[in-house]
């Protein structure tokens, strides 16, 4: 038969008991020992959160600004090495480069540029602000027409294909209905779509139609400055167009009718059908010079001199 506890080993478990109990209210905790000893109540003090200093205050806007204005920065930078070139002692193209260089493909650099175009254009709004007042702080714009500017390309990118006027209204439009804060991607867009549907220019081209094509602001059709392209499908705001070497879907913007007669188009239909044909990127540098001259014809005819070496050339890929 087991002995009954003594009573000095009660008075230790109660010791023991005030101890603990001590040590937890040292703790900010107060524990409420019931009748049950299985049950307790405690009671968890609230963690003070600790304030940052003027200094850590300072540095963290610091840190903040520069990483919204890295996609401004980015875009700025590249503009610079495709606009001097200083690609070229390694690469051969500035997309080549900037894919081994950075990893990106061939169409975000040119988003970067694009979305720091309209950044500066915005900053237009500004007159009072200098080039290095938005460089330091490019987030916030003390002015009564903009209090902010975008903070990432995404916020940007619905309006690189407008006029410089319609990014000022788009912004200021989306930075309103965000509250006066920097808006989303989704908000600019909406907006965009709005301006898009009041404005919209039925779109004339026809099928078959030649085109200047012109390249000003629009970095996608870099090389294409003085090409003709022949409408192969008439879109809403774009026309997919035919040229030398390839299709491209190019904004009305972009486009300027040549006027030909049915019977001209007739002619660089099949001009363009035949340089098509024999065209490739693994000719000789000089043949693709001629044939790219023919993708800039002003004309809508070739010389007895093109006419011969086009039929040359045409004779030479089928053998």
């Amino acid at each position: 038969m087991m002995a009954k506890p003594s009573s000095r080993r009660k008075k230790a478990t109660s010791a023991a008991e005030i101890n603990s109990k001590s040590l937890s209210n040292s703790a900010n905790e107060d524990i409420s020992v019931e009748e049950n000893p299985t049950t307790a109540t405690i009671t968890v003090s609230a963690v003070e959160v600790e304030e940052l200093t003027d200094e850590e205050q300072s540095d963290r806007l610091l840190l903040e600004r520069k990483v919204e204005r890295a996609f401004f920065e980015a875009g700025k930078a590249l503009a610079e090495l495709r606009d001097r070139r200083l690609y070229r002692s390694t690469h051969s193209t500035f997309e080549d480069y900037c894919k081994d260089r950075f990893g990106f493909e061939r169409r975000h650099p040119y988003r970067l540029i694009e979305a720091a175009g309209v950044v500066d254009n915005l900053i237009k709004m500004c007159p009072n602000w200098t080039q290095n007042q938005i460089e330091d702080d490019p987030a916030t714009v003390h002015s009564d027409q903009l209090q902010i500017l975008p903070t990432s390309e995404g916020q940007v990118r619905p309006m690189t294909k407008l006029e410089p006027q319609q990014q000022q209204e788009v912004w200021l439009k989306a930075v309103k209905l965000a509250g006066g804060k920097v808006p989303t991607g989704k908000i600019v867009k909406d907006v965009v779509q709005r301006i898009m549907e009041r404005t919209q220019v039925p779109n004339t081209y026809q099928v078959g139609e030649v085109c200047q094509i012109l390249t000003k602001d629009n970095p996608e059709l870099r090389g294409k400055r003085g090409c003709w392209g022949i409408v192969a499908r008439v879109n809403d705001f774009s026309c997919t167009v035919k040229s030398w070497d390839g299709e491209y879907t190019i904004a009305l913007q972009h486009l300027k009718s040549y006027d030909y007669l049915p019977a001209e188009c007739q002619q660089m239909r099949e001009i363009c059908d035949r340089v098509n044909r024999v065209y490739s990127s693994e000719l000789e540098e000089s043949v693709q010079k001629f044939l790219e001259s023919l993708g800039k014809l002003n004309r809508a005819y070739l010389t007895g001199l093109e006419e011969k070496v086009l039929s040359l050339l045409e004779a030479e890929i089928a053998n």
